[in-house]
C-alpha cells in the first residue's frame, strides 16, 4: 500500500486534523511521511505525530522533546548526519539525512490526547506493512513503546503473546529482521525516570553490533 497525505481513511483523525489547519495554519496537520530510505537497515517505529513536532513540522519525531533525544542518539550511533532535528528557524533542519536508517510511525495522522484508537492503529497498519516488506535480509526494526511494538507484530501477522513487549528485548522475525524493544522516548517517560539516556544507548548498542554482523 503505498503511503499518500492525501488519505483520509480515518474520518475522526481527518476532522481532527482539519481542525488543527484552522487553527494553526502554519502547522504542516497531514498524515506524515516516513523519513529515510525505504531500504535501510534500521527502521524505527514510533507511535503517531506529535502536535508540536512531526504534526507542525512534517517530519517524524522533528519538533518535540521526543525527537531530540532520539535525533542525538542517532547522530552519537552514526545513523543522522546531525544532532540537531530543527534548524535556526525551528523548522525541519533540511541539512540532516539519515544513513541506513528510516523511521515511521504506526499511525501517521496526529490522534487527539496522542491516543488513537484500536481501529485506527490497524487501518493505518497497511502502510507499517509494506514498509517490512522493503526491508533487507538482516535489518533490524526497532519499536518504541508497545503500541509500535504491536503494529509491527500486526504487519508481519505475528501474535502478541508470543513476542512480549519488554524494554531491551529482541525478538527474531521470520522475514529475516530482528525487532528491538524500547520504552518510548518521550518527554512523560524521561522525566518519570522509566527510561533514561543511557538505557536508550544501550537499545541502540545493540542494535549496531547486529547491523555489524550482518
Amino acid at each position: 500500500m503505498e503511503f499518500s497525505e492525501a488519505c483520509r481513511s480515518c474520518p475522526r483523525l481527518a476532522d481532527f486534523l482539519g481542525r488543527v489547519r484552522q487553527s494553526l495554519p502554519g502547522y504542516y496537520a497531514l498524515p506524515v511521511p516516513s523519513f529515510g530510505d525505504a531500504r535501510s537497515r534500521l527502521l524505527i517505529v514510533g507511535l503517531a505525530p506529535g502536535l508540536h513536532g512531526a504534526n507542525r513540522t512534517g517530519r517524524p519525531f522533528t519538533g518535540d522533546y521526543a525527537g531530540n533525544l532520539l535525533y542525538s542518539t542517532l547522530h552519537k550511533f552514526g545513523f543522522a548526519s546531525s544532532a540537531e532535528p530543527l534548524d535556526s528557524a525551528g523548522q525541519a533542519n533540511a541539512g540532516l539525512f539519515l544513513r541506513d536508517c528510516r523511521i515511521t510511525n504506526a499511525v501517521r495522522c496526529l490522534p487527539p490526547q496522542n491516543k488513537p484508537e484500536p481501529a485506527e492503529i490497524k487501518r493505518c497498519n497497511a502502510y507499517l506493512a509494506a514498509e517490512m516488506g522493503d526491508l533487507p535480509q538482516g535489518a533490524a526494526v526497532l519499536a518504541l513503546g508497545t503500541v509500535a511494538h504491536a503494529a509491527v507484530l500486526r504487519a508481519l501477522g505475528l501474535r502478541a503473546r508470543e513476542h512480549p513487549f519488554m524494554h531491551g528485548a529482541q525478538h527474531g522475525l521470520p522475514c529475516g529482521a530482528r525487532l528491538y524493544d524500547s520504552y518510548h522516548c518521550s518527554r512523560y517517560n524521561t522525566q518519570t525516570r522509566r527510561l533514561n539516556e543511557t538505557m536508550f544507548h544501550e537499545v541502540f548498542g545493540a542494535i549496531t553490533g547486529y547491523l555489524r554482523k550482518t
